[in-house]
């Protein structure tokens, strides 16, 4: 008996100590991609001019990175919030499998790092100390826009008020805690251009990836698409109890845009760009949104034009949508 203890107890220590080590190597050889990259991003008034518009409309970076006022609808910006971070992010308010929250983007938060490694951060989804980013940070579409525009952002990232914000740490269940560190990956090369805006539909395609379209306006899954619903809304956001669940933007005429004119498309987007649209106020109990409406309206008509383009070219999926329901 003694003999069969002593040997169980040998087997469970070898396999304590293999696993052990197999955790030191995953963790030390993931996430798996290269060195941020020796550049220097000149800071020029034509990139500043041009990171001020994506930052701040088009990417949605300094949305997601800043502090939103939800008792107004959609949630506007709090002024002096902007990319402080600290939005937190979990199951209870977008399906998220643990708790995120939004970094610090302001000369506070990432001064120390390099042009590389920001640009690292945006593409790759790789930090400064090398951890890999939860994809809710959709590096995976930011990789697809021109070497100019991430520069642009950059650029203009560093030029916000730094306001000092300590970000907790973020929890991840098991094992999604692993699977995050094997999702970064290398890219072969930049898009060089941007699509001419006279090709319509390919430069709608850019713009709607710019923008991030489909990570709302589709279902996720563990923070991550779930194929076959692309553009097809089905996004559950709640807050204070309330839940509002993104729209079908694919061309399907019943449950869709399919019979939205492009000046009618637009004109959803124009109505927000007074003031006072922009800071209406939710009544107790009432419905609210997570769009972005208050800074996507500042898209230009052409861009905004571009992306309804692009839009009518996606199949149409047959999927009616609860606009609003109880958490």
């Amino acid at each position: 008996m003694k003999t069969i203890l002593k040997a169980i107890g040998l087997i469970l220590g070898v396999l304590i100590v293999a696993g052990l080590g197999w955790l030191i190597y995953f963790n030390s050889t993931h996430p798996n991609v290269a060195p941020a990259k020796d550049i220097h991003v000149e800071i020029t008034p034509e990139r500043l001019e041009r990171g001020k518009y994506l930052a701040n409309i088009a990417a949605n970076c300094i949305d997601c990175h800043s502090k939103r006022d939800f008792t107004k609808y959609s949630g506007p910006i709090i002024p002096g919030t902007e990319g402080m971070g600290g939005e937190m992010f979990d199951k209870t308010v977008a399906n998220i499998p643990g708790v995120l929250y939004a970094k610090n983007i302001t000369p506070a938060g990432i001064g120390d790092w390099t042009d590389g490694e920001i640009l690292r951060a945006i593409t790759v989804g790789v930090n400064k100390k090398g951890e890999a980013l939860f994809p809710l940070m959709p590096y995976n579409r930011f990789r697809h826009m021109s070497q100019e525009d991430l520069y642009s952002i950059i650029a203009y990232l560093r030029t916000l008020k730094p306001i000092e914000n300590k970000i907790p740490e973020r929890t991840l269940d098991f094992p999604l805690n692993f699977i995050v560190k094997t999702i970064p990956s290398d890219f072969p090369e930049f898009v060089q251009t941007i699509p001419d805006k006279a090709n319509t539909i390919a430069y709608g395609k850019y713009m709607a990836n710019a923008v991030g379209c489909i990570d709302c306006h589709t279902k996720l899954e563990k923070g991550q698409i779930m194929p076959g619903t692309e553009f097809a809304g089905g996004f559950k956001f709640c807050v204070n109890g309330k839940c509002s669940t993104s729209a079908n933007i694919t061309p399907d005429k019943e449950t869709g845009i399919g019979l939205l004119t492009k000046e009618a498309f637009i004109e959803k987007f124009a109505f927000y760009r007074n003031d006072a649209s922009k800071n209406i106020l939710v009544e107790k109990d009432g419905n609210n949104t997570i769009m972005p409406w208050a800074r996507l309206c500042d898209l230009t008509d052409e861009d905004l034009g571009a992306i309804y383009e692009y839009l009518r070219t996606m199949p149409p999926i047959v999927n009616k949508v609860e606009k609003f329901s109880k958490q």
